[in-house]
């Protein structure tokens, strides 16, 4: 075999691609698997979203190139969404860029900011991309830890004692995945001041503002903002459309040019249907909102049911897809797992997957019709 990079040495194998061969496997052979690890919506999209999408298939050039930077229609939408819903103002033309999914963003703003021996400031916990991104593109990860006692937000004080002579990105995540916790408005006016001492970009990735949570919040309403910031967004969780691929990256245009750089040399651009079928989601009513909120309140219930059951304990005030949960003491977070999925056959991720700081809890997905977690329930004795 050909040797491969010496960046893929220090990259692991997504751990729920490796992890649901297992389950898989564990299926195969009769197991009546509940699987509550994952965060892929279940449920429907808008309906009007896929009547476009149908409807699209027979118009002029839908199934040409399409623009790398989106269909103008599709910027106008995200620009009214987010002065709609956050009361940003965005310029659909220079400061909405459409992205194949928001992890794609992550990896083009990785590559348009980060030159090898470069730092990136990454949470603890958090999600595994932003990690395994910068050691793709050879940066450096410096992990600042996010506890319970300090409401899972980063403690500037000690973020100030760091060198951070070579940090260029410091990745953030409010509502937060895979703690839920919600970020004060101080909170977004301090990182945007810590961005603009050190000459970091401050990059929020944002796809849960609108899963059980009453004040969606966007870094870029605060003052200064587009001067080092910028956010990520995704109609994956919102619109339950997480296979389309659909999410964008706003910021100011010297930003999001870089970005361009990267992403017109990767890609040729989102499949017209797709994108007519965004732009009618992200045009949905308060009533979509209340709607999708209202099943994910009845599912969560039922997963702190479960979640007392299994003697563990949760935060009632976050948000998201997840209900982050702490197990009992003199247990480990992946020998918890392990043993509720040889036990019971259910799967949901320890908290370590997120990180050294996870351990000690484990995550639940809300992505589960009600009658399986109701199912879940009834395994435990």
């Amino acid at each position: 075999m050909i040797e491969v990079a010496n960046r893929l040495k220090h990259v692991e194998e997504y751990y729920f691609s490796r992890k649901l061969k297992e389950v898989a496997f564990l299926k195969s052979q009769g197991k009546p698997i509940i699987n509550l690890g994952i965060g892929s919506p279940d449920l429907s999209p808008p309906q009007k979203a896929t009547t476009a999408l149908e409807e699209s298939l027979y118009d002029e050039g839908a199934h040409k190139y399409q623009s790398y930077q989106g269909l103008p229609e599709l910027r106008e939408a995200f620009a009214d969404f987010y002065k709609k819903h956050y009361k940003v103002n965005l310029s659909a033309s220079t400061e909405i860029l459409p992205l194949m999914g928001s992890k794609e963003g992550i990896m083009h703003i990785s590559m348009a900011f980060l030159n090898p021996g470069d730092k990136v400031l990454v949470p603890n916990p958090g999600y595994p991309t932003y990690a395994s991104v910068a050691k793709l593109v050879e940066a450096e990860t410096i992990l600042y830890d996010l506890t319970d006692d300090n409401h899972w937000m980063p403690d500037f004080i000690a973020l100030e004692r760091m060198d951070l002579s070579k940090v260029k990105i410091m990745w953030i995540n409010y509502p937060h995945m895979p703690t839920g916790a919600n970020a004060p408005n101080k909170f977004f006016e301090d990182v945007i001041a810590f961005g603009k001492r050190h000459n970091i970009l401050i990059v929020n990735d944002n796809p849960y503002s609108f899963i059980l949570n009453e004040q969606p919040k966007s870094i870029l309403r605060y003052n200064g903002a587009k001067d080092v910031c910028l956010e990520l967004n995704t109609i994956s969780k919102t619109f339950n459309m997480a296979g389309w691929r659909i999410g964008m990256v706003a910021g100011s245009y010297e930003h999001l040019n870089a970005v361009l750089k990267v992403k017109s040399n990767m890609d040729s651009g989102m499949f017209y249907g797709l994108q007519k079928g965004a732009v009618e989601a992200l045009q949905s009513s308060d009533l979509w909102f209340v709607s999708l909120n209202s099943v994910y309140q009845q599912r969560r219930a039922l997963v702190w049911e479960l979640a007392e059951k299994l003697k563990c304990t949760y935060d009632e005030h976050a948000s998201g897809l997840f209900v982050w949960a702490k197990i009992p003491e003199n247990e480990t977070s992946e020998a918890f797992a392990d043993s509720i999925l040889k036990e019971y056959s259910l799967f949901m991720a320890p908290g370590t997957v997120f990180g050294s700081q996870g351990e000690g809890y484990i995550r639940f997905s809300l992505c589960v019709e009600q009658a399986l977690i109701k199912e879940a329930i009834a395994r435990i004795k």
